[in-house]
């Protein structure tokens, strides 16, 4: 992407006020996105995004710059106006680059710049006709198509000098079910850390029927009622809870500043012995991967809970400074216009030991949450409401009647303790994750799990 003589020329503008620490992300992302509705394509946009970001350190304090220019003098005039902020003597930079490499985790079969749109549309074509044809109420489709190819180059001034490329692909089928006056919806999100290899791998049929099922089944539930109630949350992206309610409150941007309930808590039990929760950014060609993150440091797999004992924390750069630590592989952001943040890749509960059949037979009465919805979270204290999107009683050990409008209420650590099964069958869901270094693909996961009590909202009544 760059000479590395411009990129040393760079940092040594950066560091030329004080600085001790200096860092160069340099990014070419192309992208595509395609929106098919009623059957037709309404929009479809490709594009480039291409930037740098300059980041300083002096001690605790950080300075942060972006710019589209790319030629040299550009580039070194925006590094010495950010360096404009540090107040300091400049440090004697005796600056070598150490080119990292690695062997690639994630493995591409088919870029997807290289495959006509004509494709990409023809396989969202046949999923639409898989949803709108499951049953004579669904009455609208949409599906969107995502791809990426990002290509990355981050050099700082202890040495580092590391490219990586990431590529992403994601499909999303959101569906109407329509009775009179009264609809329901449904969706399904599949993504992966590939090309489009992934579409021709993924069974279509499977997505397009759950995300009909889905709205269908709703359509015809009752109200949830309320109260507080067991609660058995399924595999894949029921993981989001957690992610939301306690998972970032493991990211050093809350535990570094002591606004996390688990600051200063490793070593203790925080959770159930059942309970290991885990962030792996190496998983291969999981949505939330990547080679290396956006320091240039490694991805590893954080144990983050181990057997119930809180074990760690993400941490990035800057987090490590404030907290007198390690790095762990975790610093990522949307693009070159953020400074990189202790983030989530692939975050799970440990599978366990129990069947999702055993879970549902030792459970007398209770709410079954087989696909989870959006919902809030105080991030400081973990205390979150989240949708169900498809809900069923539990009556006498078994899944009952469906019911829709519920919500679960609670605070994630509290509720962390008390999961009393866990199950074998993990399996991860894929989203988008917000936080303040942007939005940035991640997967959640769990196997399913039990509650032995959440405050369920529901407009049934008790």
């Amino acid at each position: 992407m760059f000479q590395k003589s411009i990129i040393q020329d760079i940092i040594t503008a950066a560091l030329s006020t004080g600085g001790d620490f200096a860092e160069v992300f340099i990014e070419d992302k192309y992208n595509t996105n395609i929106a098919l509705v009623g059957g037709k394509v309404e929009n479809s946009i490709s594009g480039r995004d291409y930037g740098i970001g300059i980041r300083i350190f002096q001690g605790l304090n950080s300075v942060y710059a972006y710019t589209n220019e790319h030629s040299r003098d550009k580039l070194i005039a925006v590094a010495l106006e950010a360096a404009q902020a540090i107040k300091g003597q400049p440090i004697n930079l005796n600056l070598s680059f150490n080119r990292q490499t690695f062997t690639n985790q994630h493995p591409i079969i088919h870029t997807p710049r290289e495959v006509p749109k004509s494709k990409k549309v023809n396989v969202m074509r046949e999923v639409y006709d898989i949803a709108k044809n499951y049953h004579e109420l669904i009455s609208q489709v949409s599906v969107a198509y995502k791809d990426e190819q990002q290509r990355v180059l981050i050099a700082n001034s202890e040495g580092r000098f590391v490219e990586d490329e990431r590529i992403r692909t994601r499909l999303a089928i959101q569906t109407v079910a329509t009775r009179g006056n009264e609809m329901q919806t449904g969706s399904y999100l599949p993504g992966a850390h590939k090309g489009f290899e992934f579409l021709e791998q993924i069974d279509l049929q499977h997505y397009g029927q759950e995300a009909a099922r889905i709205a269908v089944t709703m359509l015809n539930a009752d109200e949830c009622p309320s109260g507080k109630f067991p609660v058995i949350i399924d595999n894949e992206f029921g993981g989001v809870i957690f992610h939301e309610a306690c998972g970032h409150g493991l990211e050093a941007t809350s535990v570094a500043k002591k606004n996390s309930v688990f600051a200063d808590r490793i070593g203790e039990q925080v959770a159930p012995s059942i309970v290991s929760y885990i962030d792996d950014g190496t998983l291969a060609n999981e949505w939330g991967s990547a080679n290396v993150d956006d320091e240039g440091e490694p991805t590893r797999r954080n144990v983050l809970i181990e057997n119930g004992i809180l074990k760690g924390y993400l941490i990035d750069k800057l987090g490590a400074r404030r907290m007198g630590t390690d790095v762990t592989g975790s610093s990522r952001r949307e693009s070159y216009k953020y400074a990189p943040t202790s983030r989530m890749t692939n975050t799970f509960i440990a599978p366990g030991k129990s069947t999702p059949e055993e879970i549902i037979a030792n459970t007398e009465f209770g709410i079954y949450a087989k696909y989870m919805g959006g919902g809030s979270v105080n991030p400081a204290t973990g205390d979150y409401n989240f949708a169900i999107n498809e809900g069923y009683i539990v009556r006498n050990g078994k899944i009952a009647e469906p019911v829709r409008g519920a919500t679960l209420i609670g605070n994630g650590p509290k509720t962390l303790q008390k999961v009393d099964m866990v199950g074998n069958n993990l399996a991860h869901g894929q989203g988008m994750c917000g936080s303040v270094s942007g939005s940035i693909p991640a997967n959640v996961g769990q196997p399913m799990i039990r509650v032995s009590e959440i405050t369920v909202g529901g407009r049934k009544g008790n």
